[in-house]
């Protein structure tokens, strides 16, 4: 009766207190961190509270993010990637070994909110060839039972983000199946995943069918209606997102699973890298993502059931993501790289605009340009140079900096390197070709950027904006007397 007792006081405190915090939002984001211009991870969690985002999902564990976490009441997805999976599949003591590593110790010490282990990531990818497929229910099974012996398997939850390749279809979505080598292990997935309460996360990206198909309707793969819907029997589609989302919905139900919750793991637009992508393509896209989710209508093979969750593609940008699927790669952010807003965007969480990130720790205001003394005939190689090791896909087209000039084009590549390296003043030099400068040589929309100082990395977030303090110190006290309970068998 005490350990009741106690539960009951802990969630009466938890009501009274924070009677004001709007519900967990359906909006969150993916945070990568495939960059060398890293704002702190306590600047970032800033930044998401300010922004009152409450959900966030990780592509892995990273400890000093993890740190960064604690006590923020963001709700988490840690990522098991897909380089771990076979050593986890294969053994028993290895899940328990990552799983102590990377989640019992930061629920347990440091107030991790996470919600949600993902065991790889789009591990059935067509150009993967199944390398990771025999993986991924041996290892699930194992990291469960790891959850089990930590007291955890009620709270942290399994899911496998799956790109959308994973399902197809002839025409339309109500022909929606799995490829054929994924229907049995798919079968099994969902098994896994309705026993436990876990959603199918599908990742989904109108604008690569925009940018791979020449035939693709624009509007289509907007929310604004199209002059191009597809018609599927009594159902009309106007967007891509409907139709592939009633796609996968088709094919769940053709293994038994049509009414397994699904959640969208990454969505979005980038901003810059491709004729199509740019600010106001981006803008209206993910606003009218937004808009259809909040508004509860669902889709037509699931009418008024919004997705579980939806995880906004991305954060911030990543300069140093792999550019071979498109210079476009690097620019998926809505915030630039140090937690600039590239656009104004409601969320949907109480903010009508976003919020930049505060306290940044910028290097000092110099730049890297050309030497206007100096004959640039033999400039090609150093800027090749420059430009394999810093990013540049801003200059070519569909860069906010292409058709900046010659000269434009070689100090933003040399800036570029140059605030890679930190500003070391012997990055600047090429030869003589180079010179550091104290006035900006930004050109209209073309930013040339200035490098964080990420030496000034914090590992705990200062208290922002949304769930902090006493709140959260409940939240947390909540779960524990939960776990209790929960291990005494009177929960």
């Amino acid at each position: 009766m005490a350990a009741r007792s106690a539960a009951l006081l802990a969630a009466l405190l938890l009501v009274a207190l924070c009677a004001g915090r709007p519900a967990d939002a359906a909006i969150g984001v993916n945070w990568g961190t495939v960059s060398l211009h890293r704002a702190p991870p306590s600047v970032v969690v800033d930044l998401m509270r300010a922004n009152r985002i409450s959900k966030v999902k990780l592509f892995d564990a990273d400890p000093g993010v993890l740190r960064a976490l604690a006590g923020s009441g963001i709700q988490v997805m840690v990522g098991l990637t897909n380089g771990e999976l076979s050593n986890v599949a294969g053994s028993q003591a290895a899940a328990d070994a990552w799983v102590a590593q990377n989640v019992t110790r930061y629920v347990g010490r440091g107030g991790v909110d996470i919600r949600y282990i993902a065991v790889g990531n789009e591990p059935f990818l067509t150009s993967y060839q199944g390398q990771f497929q025999s993986y991924i229910i041996p290892a699930m099974t194992n990291v469960q039972q790891s959850l089990v012996k930590a007291n955890l398997a009620s709270y942290v939850k399994l899911v496998v983000p799956c790109n959308a390749d994973a399902y197809e279809s002839a025409s339309v979505p109500s022909q929606g199946v799995f490829r054929t080598e994924l229907t049995q292990i798919m079968t099994q997935l969902a098994a896994f995943l309705s026993s436990s309460g876990a959603p199918f996360i599908v990742n989904i990206y109108p604008f690569l069918s925009l940018y791979q198909n020449s035939d693709f309707p624009q509007d289509y793969a907007f929310f604004e209606g199209s002059t191009h819907p597809l018609v599927d029997g009594p159902n009309v589609y106007y967007n891509a997102f409907d139709g592939n989302f009633d796609t996968l919905v088709s094919a769940l139900g053709k293994i038994g699973y049509g009414n397994l919750p699904i959640a969208i793991g990454e969505i979005g637009w980038p901003t810059e890298g491709a004729p199509s992508a740019n600010l106001t393509a981006a803008r209206a896209f993910n606003q009218g993502l937004i808009n259809r989710i909040t508004s509860n209508k669902g889709t037509p093979l699931r009418p008024g059931v919004p997705p579980a969750d939806v995880y906004l593609f991305s954060l911030l940008d990543e300069e140093q993501k792999s550019v071979l699927p498109g210079n476009f790669e690097r620019h998926w952010g809505i915030f630039s790289f140090d937690g600039q807003a590239k656009y104004p965007l409601n969320l949907g969480l109480g903010n009508s605009v976003l919020k930049n990130a505060k306290e940044v720790p910028y290097l000092p205001s110099r730049w890297c340009v050309a030497n206007p003394a100096r004959n640039l005939d033999s400039v090609a190689d150093h800027m090749k140079l420059a430009c394999s090791m810093a990013d540049c896909t801003r200059l070519y087209y569909g860069g906010s900096c292409y058709g900046i000039g010659e000269k434009g084009n070689v100090s933003y590549a040399f800036n570029s390197y140059y605030q890679q390296q930190k500003q070391d003043p012997k990055s600047c030099d090429f030869d003589g070709l180079g010179m550091i400068t104290y006035l900006d040589p930004s050109m209209g929309e073309c930013r040339f950027l200035v490098g964080v100082d990420d030496s000034k990395s914090s590992a705990v977030a200062s208290c922002g904006g949304g769930c902090c303090g006493f709140c959260c110190g409940l939240w947390v006290l909540a779960f524990w007397v939960f776990m209790y309970l929960k291990m005494m068998g009177s929960a």
